[in-house]
């Protein structure tokens, strides 16, 4: 029988045939010299599928290796499962808390009957490696609502009881299971554990870093920089998270239940417009005169930018915002992609000796004939923007290169004030089920551009791959030279942005190549309740950039 087979992500099918009965890893081995990397899941019509599924005639089939966001988390999920078995193996009764994304891996903390040592940790990763050798099967068991109610009160499972009780559109859930031992996760596993490969163990501060490849990297574990401000903004949100009394998804959605999100919504802005104060008064002690704010898609960095010159001008500063856009070379002189396409994303698709002329003259208090880029002819125009910074003025500069110290590298470092802007996901559906922060900002997205943009959510996730490699080469390498982290994200949102999100993404069907991603995100988005009324949420929040209603954008 015929089938077409994709091995690279976004490449072009194959037509082959096959015989009648053959599974997904009939398929691989078939195809074994052109598949690069290590493969965790298939694509088949669509939908996520196990490599042990039967091959329909006809069918479109898809290898995924961990470069997709789909097959990264599958392999996130199983990672997981095999750490917790071996904790469960090492220390007893120990409880683990899989907290959040940290230095590429997730950071955890085990929770036993003494202090976890390095002793401990090898011991840990001795059992991994055991039972990674084996090649040990993910076991699924479905279990009804009613099935795993009893199930999550006899095992004294009190957040996934708790969960499932206030959910009753949770019909099924699924329970892994792995050399004996069980747990519930709303995502999906690999085969088994010999598909999981790579890892690393580190004890950090008062956890264990469990680290993994990379997408850019699937066949090894990344190099290790300590991210310590990344730490620390999301140390800054769990203070945040205990002071507005939620922890898990749950504890969200009792207080949307009980008429409290108000207050909660009011509290967790107020927390925000007293951090981008204290950000401006630090700018201001410092007489800091160039402010660069940089971040991945969808953090609200416009927003933050206009917020943080509010507060500038409250200490009586006056501060000029400027984007970056009017720098471009023109455009016969755009650098060009690996496909031969002009690469607007591309630092030197800025002119950069004159932004950085500019921009020192301006600290100097020269005047600057500042240009205009005319984005009809693809070329600056001068003459209409001159420009004096008087000594209460500095400038806010927003752009995806702000952190790249080329972009300013002839102004004095002690000049400059560098922020990075990102929603750090810290709320989990219970202690072993996180909520990734790029499918929290690819749920901002969707919702923003089909309110502004005109795209659906379809479009919007066929083109996030391409947002990804973006920021993977323009925006993270370049965290590290800030001076702050801004954490954009409000512990409210997700059940804000469900309401506008939950029916762009039912709108994609199974006939669509976005349907296995649409269907990951409306998984998760299920565990949450939606916010009935959002008018409550002030025009000047980050929030509004996405919902509308926005004074800013």
């Amino acid at each position: 029988m015929k089938v077409k087979v994709r091995v690279e992500p976004k490449g072009e099918h194959k037509t082959i045939n096959i015989e009648a009965g053959s599974t997904i890893k009939d398929l691989i081995a078939k195809f074994e010299k052109d598949i690069k990397y290590s493969v965790v899941y298939a694509k088949m019509n669509n939908s996520l599928v196990e490599l042990t599924a039967p091959i329909k005639e006809n069918s479109e089939v898809e290898i995924l290796d961990i470069r997709t966001q789909a097959a990264n988390l599958i392999y996130q999920n199983s990672l997981a499962l095999i750490y917790l078995r071996a904790i469960d193996e090492v220390l007893p009764g120990a409880k683990v808390v899989i907290d959040n994304a940290l230095n590429k891996g997730l950071y955890t903390e085990i929770k036993a009957d003494h202090k976890v040592t390095q002793a401990d940790i090898n011991k840990i990763d001795k059992a991994m490696r055991r039972l990674i050798e084996l090649d040990l099967p993910f076991n699924k068991e479905t279990l009804t609502r009613e099935t795993a109610l009893e199930y999550f009160k006899d095992q004294g499972l009190e957040s996934r009881l708790r969960m499932l009780e206030s959910n009753p559109n949770v019909q099924k859930v699924h329970i892994f299971s792995l050399d004996g031992y069980k747990d519930f996760f709303y995502g999906r596993m690999a085969l088994s554990t010999g598909y999981i490969k790579y890892f690393e163990l580190k004890k950090y501060k008062n956890g264990v870093l469990l680290r993994f490849p990379h997408p850019g990297l699937p066949d090894e574990i990344p190099e290790y920089v300590d991210e310590v401000k990344l730490y620390e903004a999301f140390e800054q949100q769990r203070e945040w998270d205990n002071l507005l009394g939620v922890d898990y998804v749950q504890d969200l959605n009792d207080k949307i239940d009980a008429g409290e999100l108000l207050d909660l919504v009011q509290l967790s802005e107020a927390l925000h417009e007293k951090k981008v104060a204290q950000v401006a008064d630090f700018i201001t002690k410092q007489k800091k005169r160039i402010v660069l704010i940089a971040g991945p898609s969808s953090s609200g960095k416009t927003t933050f930018a206009r917020r943080l010159c509010i507060q500038l001008r409250v200490n009586g500063m006056r501060p000029i915002y400027l984007g970056t856009d009017d720098y471009f070379v023109n455009r016969v002189d755009t650098p060009l992609d690996a496909n031969g396409e002009k690469d607007y994303e591309n630092l030197d698709a800025l002119d950069l000796k004159l932004f950085n002329r500019n921009m020192k003259d301006l600290i100097a208090g020269k005047e600057v004939d500042m240009p205009i880029y005319d984005f009809i002819k693809g070329e600056k125009i001068f003459g209409q923007k001159i420009t004096k910074l008087a000594d209460d003025q500095l400038l806010v500069i927003e752009g995806i290169h702000a952190l790249n110290e080329k972009l300013t590298e002839m102004i004095p470092h002690e000049q400059k004030y560098k922020i990075y802007i990102s929603p750090l996901t810290q709320l989990g559906i219970d202690e072993h089920n996180r909520i990734s922060t790029t499918d929290e900002r690819m749920l901002r997205r969707l919702v923003r551009d089909y309110q502004f943009r005109g795209y659906s959510a379809k479009e919007t996730i066929k083109n996030w791959p391409k947002v990804r490699a973006g920021e993977d080469k323009n925006i993270f390498p370049y965290s590290g030279e800030a001076d702050i982290l801004f954490n954009s994200y409000h512990v409210y949102e997700i059940a804000v942005l469900k309401k506008y999100a939950e029916p762009l993404l039912r709108e994609i069907t199974r006939e669509d190549e976005e349907y296995a991603d649409a269907s990951r995100m409306l998984q998760f988005l299920q565990f949450f309740h939606v916010a009935p009324d959002d008018s409550m949420i002030v025009n000047n929040s980050i929030i509004r950039e996405f919902i509308g209603g926005s004074i800013f954008v």
